[in-house]
Parts: structure tokens; sequence; C-alpha cells
């Protein structure tokens, strides 16, 4: 049976779990930070969630059911995740990069249809081992293995993937600290440096330490505006949820228990639709 979001957030290993997570997200930036700049955002994020089901979803002898932008503007309206300018923008940005590429046709030219890169498609299965992963941390369950065995699966687990994404209230309106970060640029490579940081047996402090000391620092491997950034910052120490242990840039900075417990709310709620997906693709009885 899948994890509720509710035993994963309760789970003694979640905090364990969650911070190799974010390593490996980390990891994945570091080796493509233009590509990973998708998953950096929620509503980016979003976004490439859609545009990949639009793709698995697609029936490979009709052109007509293939990834285009028309398509792409209506569900991201149907399910309110962007305006039409953004989302165009957004398909613009990902062409241009060669996140997505146009497919040939000899249908109607005017439909242009798209489908992610190969590149693309590696990048985001990335983002799943490191999810299933996690959830194989807190049961001893064997997703990773099975989905290794089957990695073609993928077709099918991102779709639900993404709808359990775009239904989730706690992924799409988190509380108020994290919701600083999620519309910045890298926002949520941001929130996962800051966590990756965290001994896990520092999780019931009030004021946890983080790894981080200089905002310049921060803010370069980031690609970040430091001004920015330290807007960003500011805004959430004026909440009470960051601070620093002594002088600004030249102590360890801490995040609070309710900033720290937020994050992991966001990322319990994550996993439980991961692992909802997987079950749903992965009947237990079929499993090894």
């Amino acid at each position: 049976m899948a994890l509720k979001a509710e035993d994963i957030a309760g789970h003694p290993a979640v905090h364990r779990g969650v911070q190799e997570q974010s390593r490996a997200l980390i990891q994945i930036f570091e080796t493509s930070p233009r590509l990973a700049a998708i998953f950096a955002t929620q509503q980016r994020w979003l976004m490439g969630h859609v545009g990949l089901a639009l793709h698995f979803r697609r029936d490979p002898n009709d052109h007509h059911t293939a990834l285009t932008l028309a398509r792409f503007l209506k569900v991201i309206r149907q399910n309110s995740v962007a305006s039409r300018n953004t989302a165009e923008a957004f398909i613009k940005e990902m062409l241009h990069y060669n996140i997505a590429e146009y497919l040939p046709t000899s249908g109607d030219a005017r439909a242009h249809p798209m489908q992610p890169t190969a590149a693309t498609i590696k990048t985001f299965t990335g983002w799943v081992l490191a999810h299933l992963r996690t959830l194989d941390s807190l049961d001893g369950g064997n997703r990773l293995a099975t989905f290794l065995e089957r990695p073609e699966m993928l077709a099918r687990l991102q779709p639900l993937i993404a709808d359990g994404l775009l239904s989730s209230t706690p992924v799409r309106e988190p509380e108020q600290t994290f919701s600083l970060f999620i519309w910045l640029n890298n926002g949520g490579i941001v929130m996962d440096w800051l966590m990756s940081g965290i001994d896990p047996q520092n999780a019931g402090l009030d004021r946890i330490p983080t790894s981080i000391v200089s905002i310049a620092e921060f803010a370069k491997w980031l690609k970040l505006s430091r001004t920015h950034l330290a807007r960003k910052l500011h805004d959430a120490e004026e909440l009470g949820s960051i601070g620093w242990a002594g002088q600004r840039g030249h102590s360890l900075m801490w995040v609070s228990k309710e900033f720290y417990h937020e994050y992991m709310a966001v990322q319990a709620a994550k996993l439980a639709v991961v692992d909802a997906a997987f079950e749903a693709c992965f009947p237990a009885p079929d499993r090894g």
C-alpha cells in the first residue's frame, strides 16, 4: 500500500532520507543547471510536469495527440498553473535551450508537435530515482530496483505524478516561508541546499544550524543575483524563519523548526504523490 503524507512526515527515517534526496537534486542541478532550473520554482516545475505528461500520453501513431503549444496551454489554463504569456514564454525557452524540440511532421505545420529531448528525459529520470530511493529508505521497499528493471514504465508513471501534483493542495499552497522561495529563480534549489546541510539529529531544535555562512558564495553557486537572494532571505528573517548564529556573513545560518517542518510537509506530500503513482504502475503482487 502506498505511503500517506502523514505517515511519511512522521517517519523517524524521513529526515535522513529527504536530506539524501536534496543532495541528489543538487547534484542534478550542478550537472545540468539550465535543465534543472525547470524544476527550481513551483510554477516552472508544474509546467514541466504538464509538458512531460502530454508527451508521454500521446499516441505515437496519431500526430494529433502530440504535445503542442495549444494542448499545453489548455492544460495550464484548466489547472490554473500560469498565465498564457508565462506558459508561452516557458515553451519558447524550452525550445531555445534544446530542452524540447520540434518533431518533423507532414501534417498541419501550424500545430508544431514537440517532444522533450533525450537529455531532458534522462534528467527527469534522475528526479524520479531520487524520490523512489527516499521512499525505499522509509519502509525497506524495492521501488528503485523495480523501476530500474522496467525503466520504460516512466511513460506511465510520470503522467500520474503530474496529476497528483496538480491536485495536491499541500504542494500547490505551501506555508508562508516555503512560499517565499517557490517564486524565486532556483528557489527550490535554495531550500534544498539549506536543508541538505542540516544534521537530522538537530531536527527537533528551535533553531536548526545549516552549513551556509556567506550569502555571496551561496548566490554565486546558484547563479542568482546576490541582492535578490539577500532580499528573500531578509523576508524570511523578518518572519523568524532563518537567522544567523552570530554576525551575518560570518556565522552559520539557521532555519527555524517551523520552516523546516514546512519544507518536510511539502516533501512528504510530494513523496506520497510519487508513491501513489508508483503503486498504480507497479501493484504490490507484480513486484519481485
